[in-house]
């Protein structure tokens, strides 16, 4: 246990400058091209999924919150905010990069992403209609304080981010370790695998949980050999971030909260599965 604690506290500190560098850049970015993005959501109509998809990919403090508070007021559509939803990939990219990912690879999740939440967005519009604004939205619409620490500065998020993310790499290094040193890594992968869809449920269920410990869990898991593609996949198209949780604090219709969990959840399964099924590696 002493070698598994030695491991994992060493392989997590080893990551810290390069998830530092990376929340930093993101920052950068972030303040450079938030709120044109922002602006942007407010006025795509018909083509929301599609630049949804694109927005939702690009690395923003609390977008998908943003998202959440705009269907609320509906400034997009549904199938605009699910398209958000599952490009977004909350810890992923910072993780991909600190690890080393080949970019090739990263790009190629990335894509694929983006196409996953382009698509599923535009067959929910087909599916439920273009959903009208229930009322209009007023010029002065403005977003509510985002529950991120965009407003602390750029280098004091970047601490922040890393120190949230270091801890809970370090949990779940721990808890990864010590089962691949009782159960077997072999023993651990084909748990996932043997069953039938269960990796993907299993995934996408994690992925609910609104804290980036879920996005953090599921890419080391993948990365570390325990879960493939498919669940992969399964647990980060519906890892939204902070989304669903400003959903169903601030959206008082329950139903409706509770329905686009259940279509979230059930599409990253779908995907999840046909992406294991056909085989697809990345």
């Amino acid at each position: 246990m002493t070698e598994v604690l030695l491991d994992a506290l060493l392989d997590s500190l080893r990551l810290v400058p390069f998830l530092f560098a990376t929340y930093f850049v993101m920052g950068l970015l972030e303040r450079a091209a938030g709120s044109s993005a922002r602006d942007k959501l407010q006025q795509v109509g018909r083509f929301g999924p599609l630049w949804g998809s694109l927005l939702g990919a690009f690395p923003q403090c609390g977008f998908s919150a943003a998202a959440s508070y705009f269907y609320m007021n509906r400034v997009i559509s549904l199938g605009t905010l699910l398209a958000i939803y599952m490009s977004t990939s909350d810890e992923m990219l910072p993780i991909f990069i600190s690890q080393h990912v080949p970019f090739a690879v990263i790009f190629k999740v990335i894509f694929t992403k983006i196409v996953i939440a382009m698509g599923s967005g535009f067959l929910l519009e087909i599916v439920f209609g273009f959903m009208e604004r229930r009322k209009k939205v007023s010029k002065e619409f403005a977003l509510p304080a985002q529950s991120c620490h965009c407003s602390a500065g750029i280098l004091t998020d970047a601490l922040l981010h890393t120190a949230k993310v270091f801890f809970f790499l370090l949990l779940i290094s721990i808890g990864i370790g010590g089962a691949i040193q009782w159960i077997g890594e072999d023993s651990l992968y084909q748990m996932f695998s043997n069953v039938p869809v269960l990796g993907q449920a299993v995934a996408a269920l994690v992925g609910l949980i609104p804290n980036c410990a879920a996005s953090v869990a599921i890419t080391q898991l993948y990365l570390d050999g325990i879960i493939g593609a498919g669940p992969m996949f399964s647990g980060l198209l519906v890892s939204a971030g902070m989304g669903l949780l400003v959903l169903f604090k601030e959206n008082h219709h329950v139903h409706e909260n509770l329905t686009i969990a259940a279509v979230l959840y059930g599409i990253s399964v779908v995907w999840g599965v046909l992406i294991e099924v056909l085989g697809i590696t990345f």
